[in-house]
């Protein structure tokens, strides 16, 4: 069983459900709140190779609204200094296990994770 990593902030009901998915489990997790801890850059860069940008940000959120993404060309270090500062730009729970990732609320890929290796 890989060791699963799950980004995300505690006032997150989809964060929540993740780690409760796991739990429920038995699986040993990692959690990192990103109110209190930035994600690493080079964490991220899994994520966007993975789902790209556009999977990975929050294009209905009210951070990214109001801070007017719709609207910005930002360039990628842009970016991730905007997400550091501001974690809700992200679609959450983001969870690695493995060399698997996973966005958002995705219980397919989350079981995916707790299977054994062939």
């Amino acid at each position: 069983m890989a060791n699963i990593q799950v980004f995300g902030v505690k006032n997150s009901q989809a964060t929540r459900a993740a780690e409760r998915f796991f739990k429920e489990r038995r699986a040993a997790i990692q959690m990192i709140d990103l109110k209190k801890k930035a994600i690493a850059p080079g964490e991220i860069r899994r994520f966007v190779e993975r789902f790209g940008w556009a999977g990975l940000l929050d294009s209905e959120g009210k951070a990214y609204i109001e801070g007017g993404l719709k609207y910005l060309k930002l360039s990628e270090s842009e970016l991730l200094a905007k997400i550091e500062r501001d974690p809700a730009l992200l679609r959450l729970p983001l969870v690695r296990g493995g060399k698997l990732v996973s966005i958002g609320h995705d219980e397919a890929a989350w079981k995916a994770m707790l299977a054994p290796p062939a």
